[in-house]
């Protein structure tokens, strides 16, 4: 039996401000399987980990003075965002801000963290991997996620080419190595497909269109994506989809427990399909768990996550990405004890 992956989300961002060293250090401590970086790009082209190019939701930068007349409005995969913008900083500025915890309303022991950690660049997250195999003598994987493909090609900053340049330089080459690149668009991915045997992933939000089909009038919408139709399209570029937690309509039974059995048929046609299905995300607080498996009102307060994990696992789906690596790998250890009772 295929044992479940435990991903990383933003490393053990439910810990530690995501996409720091501390976050991913901490993460391959508690067991992950890979450590999840997101990637944009600075105005010279480096790739650096954050989730957004909006450099306010979890850097010091707006207590810059001198970055003061960098803020601005811009219009993001068809939203207008203000803010600081990652392409707008070459790598030398960026190395000056450091990391702030993006939802301390949530995570306010996370607060006690911010400013002390820089901003990495894939190198140093590579770097840090390698480090962090040696430490623990076990393969860590790295499940890349390029964000706002298209926004950045428009700029002339594509992410592919630099991404599969310093991936391939060290060593990330074939459809064996331990690597995984995803996206919410489609086209890169199609064209990473064209490029590298490197594992692709088709990430599926919980609605809407992928941005580059939304920018060019196309009726693609996720929904779509999740049909037989869709994830027989989807395997003729990926190797499998990431869908978010709702695509799956699991549903608690009569009891108000979540029951593997009032599920959708995703995983079995994903898997008829040559796919694997890595679920998404898993967060301990209240704010983000269904009600039957909350332990109070209070949305900061941790729930059941294990036994959301676990009803997932007992779906058949081939890994999870959580914030909380820690209740993964228990959930998982639950998972294959009654796997072979």
């Amino acid at each position: 039996m295929k044992k479940p992956l435990i991903i990383a989300h933003r490393g053990a961002s439910g810990y530690r401000p995501e996409h720091t060293s501390a976050s991913y250090r901490l993460a391959v401590e508690q067991g992950a399987d890979f450590i999840e970086p997101d990637l944009v790009s600075t105005r010279d082209g480096h790739l650096i980990a954050r989730h957004d190019n909006v450099l306010n939701l979890t850097t010091d930068v707006a207590s810059h003075a001198e970055f003061a007349d960098k803020k601005t409005i811009k219009t993001v995969d068809g939203k207008k965002i203000e803010g600081w913008f990652s392409e707008d900083f070459t790598l030398a500025e960026i190395k000056t801000l450091r990391a702030v915890e993006r939802i301390p309303e949530l995570r306010p022991a996370n607060v006690e963290y911010d400013g002390q950690f820089e901003i990495l660049t894939l190198e140093e997250i590579i770097a840090l991997t390698q480090e962090l195999e040696r430490e623990h003598d076990r393969t860590i994987g790295l499940y890349i996620e390029t964000k706002h493909p298209s926004y950045f090609a428009s700029l002339g900053l594509a992410l592919e080419v630099p991404l599969l340049e310093k991936l391939h330089a060290v060593g990330y080459d074939g459809n064996k190595a331990p690597i995984f690149l995803q996206s919410f668009e489609v086209e890169n991915l199609k064209w990473l497909r064209a490029h590298t045997e490197l594992a692709l992933i088709q990430l599926l939000w919980s609605s809407g269109q992928p941005a580059d089909v939304m920018l060019r009038g196309d009726s693609l919408d996720y929904d779509g994506m999740v049909t037989r139709d869709g994830l027989e399209a989807i395997a003729r570029y990926a190797n499998g989809v990431g869908p978010e937690k709702s695509h799956f309509l699991l549903a608690a039974d009569d009891h108000g427990r979540l029951d593997a059995k009032n599920a959708s048929d995703l995983v079995s046609n994903a898997h008829t399909v040559g796919l694997d299905v890595h679920a998404h995300t898993f967060r301990a607080e209240n704010a983000f768990l269904p009600d039957a498996l909350r332990s109070s009102d209070r949305e900061d307060l941790p729930g059941l996550l294990e036994q959301e994990i676990l009803t997932f696992m007992e779906l058949g789906v081939d890994g999870v990405f959580t914030d909380n690596p820690d209740i993964g790998v228990q959930a998982k250890q639950r998972f294959l004890v009654r796997s072979v009772s």
